[in-house]
């Protein structure tokens, strides 16, 4: 058998013919990217590539309890596939009873589609943003700026089988357009950025203009000092905070004293006031234009996934409901530990304010502050109250009465998303976004732009 020429489903059948663990779980991920790249207003590379990764985990029943052994392999040949297996069942005799076993899922209907061939994406994804983004370059080069960044489609079709007999798959596309303007001097820079399925969504012309007008903006200069400033946060930016406080939202890590959740003296915040604002965090796998995988995909352990729970339904939840902590993440193992729903995690992340007005309507609002384009190099300073630091980047602009009248320096941020969330005074309108931070890891989100009375910006980066 040469896994080059066989269909996924049938790698995964295999594998699971080869187990002779108490248990198996075959994970087949066939991936298929498109690409463009472009420079000073030209397009410099463009590419295709294929690959399969393969991932078998071995549980073994033993006197003190279920063991699990996990093994990954990308290029898997017909003759490593034998060895993939045996070493999976030999990690999993090796190890001790695993702390989140659970009997492997049963039940979940299989997919129709399991046997078909895998989704494949190619350059044909481009046929209309591509000129688009001709006519993008001869527009800026007509304006005196040039534009950078890159386009990046990917389709992963993931074939989950085990040894209950359960077969699934799903089809993952995930789109990302970065647009980075720059002057023919390089001292002003402006960036945009989109989260798109298919590319039939994006317009590049649409994002130069936006970009252009920033330049604009940043033809005056405005030094400020570190201080607490009123701050327009756009929906890039919510995303990447938020995101980052759904990493740190396991339900076992908050029981246990270790998180922002967690309650002083013990038990977690759960039904506790976040935001006077109506604001409602959701995922749900079958959001419009967000779609994400309808079941558990679990390649490894951990405190928010458990590789026992591949092939859990996963529902549609709300983790803070009207300004309200609702629900924290969960495997079957730490619902069990913590008494709480079965809550997995999460494949998109949908925040809903209550608000109408863009971003540009909330700057018209603005008697002063300041309005800023995305964050980076975020990381964590304190897990027990989820403070986060990092940057500003590609324009930071001042708003007086209603306008943006100039430019500001680069900002080192010191906040918590979620002390964050008690003091935003005003949400907008929720749209779909790209979180830059994020973007290699987490693409599909949607968000409302947020008013921050006092967002704390600790000290003035010069160096970006």
């Amino acid at each position: 058998m040469s896994t080059s020429r066989t269909r996924p489903h049938e790698i995964v059948e295999r594998a699971l013919e080869l187990s002779t663990a108490d248990g198996c779980v075959v994970i087949a991920d066939e991936e298929s990217t498109a690409n463009l790249r472009w420079a000073g207003n030209a397009l410099t590379t463009n590419g295709v590539t294929r690959g399969r990764t393969l991932t078998v985990i071995a549980t073994v029943d033993g006197k003190e309890g279920t063991a699990s052994g996990v093994v990954s392999r990308s290029a898997v040949t017909a003759a490593d596939l034998e060895p993939l297996v045996r070493a999976a069942e030999a990690a999993a005799r090796g190890a001790g009873p695993a702390e989140d076993a659970q009997p492997l899922v049963t039940g979940t209907p299989s997919s129709p589609d399991f046997t078909d061939a895998p989704a494949e994406t190619s350059s044909a994804v481009f046929a209309d943003f591509a000129p688009a983004l001709g006519e993008a370059f001869a527009r800026a080069r007509a304006g005196g700026r040039e534009l950078y960044g890159f386009a990046n489609h990917e389709l992963v079709s993931t074939y989950v089988g085990t040894s209950t007999g359960m077969r699934l798959r799903h089809d993952q596309p995930n789109g990302t357009l970065e647009l980075n303007a720059k002057s023919p001097d390089r001292q002003r820079s402006a960036w945009a950025g989109r989260s798109t399925r298919d590319f039939k969504d994006v317009d590049p012309t649409v994002l130069d203009a936006e970009l252009a007008v920033r330049l604009g903006w940043a033809e005056r200069k405005i030094e400020l000092p570190a201080g607490r400033y009123e701050t327009l946060l756009p929906p890039t930016a919510v995303a990447d905070l938020l995101i980052y406080q759904m990493w740190s939202a396991a339900a076992r890590d908050a029981v246990e004293g270790r998180t922002v959740f967690s309650k002083p003296g013990g038990g977690t915040r759960l039904g506790e006031k976040l935001s006077e604002l109506p604001l409602t965090l959701r995922s749900d796998p079958n959001a419009p234009g967000l779609e994400s995988a309808p079941f558990v995909i679990a390649h490894s352990s951990g405190d928010d996934a458990s590789v026992f729970d591949n092939g859990l339904p996963v529902p549609a939840t709300e983790w803070i409901r009207d300004g309200q902590l609702a629900r924290l993440t969960t495997t079957r193992h730490s619902a069990a530990m913590t008494g709480m729903p079965v809550a997995p995690g999460f494949g998109n992340l949908i925040l809903d304010g209550g608000g109408d007005k863009s971003l540009e309507e909330m700057v018209a609002a603005t008697e002063r502050g300041l309005l800023l384009t995305c964050l980076w190099y975020i990381r964590e300073v304190d897990p027990a109250t989820l403070l986060l630091t990092g940057l500003t980047r590609d324009g930071v602009y001042l708003v007086e009465n209603g306008r943006v009248v100039g430019e500001v320096n680069n900002f080192r941020f010191n906040e918590s998303p979620v002390d964050l969330l008690s003091r935003a005074s005003e949400a907008g309108r929720t749209e779909k976004t790209l979180p830059r931070e994020w973007s290699d890891w987490f693409t599909r989100a949607a968000m409302p732009a947020l008013r921050i009375p006092d967002f704390n910006m600790s000290s003035v980066s010069k160096g970006v």
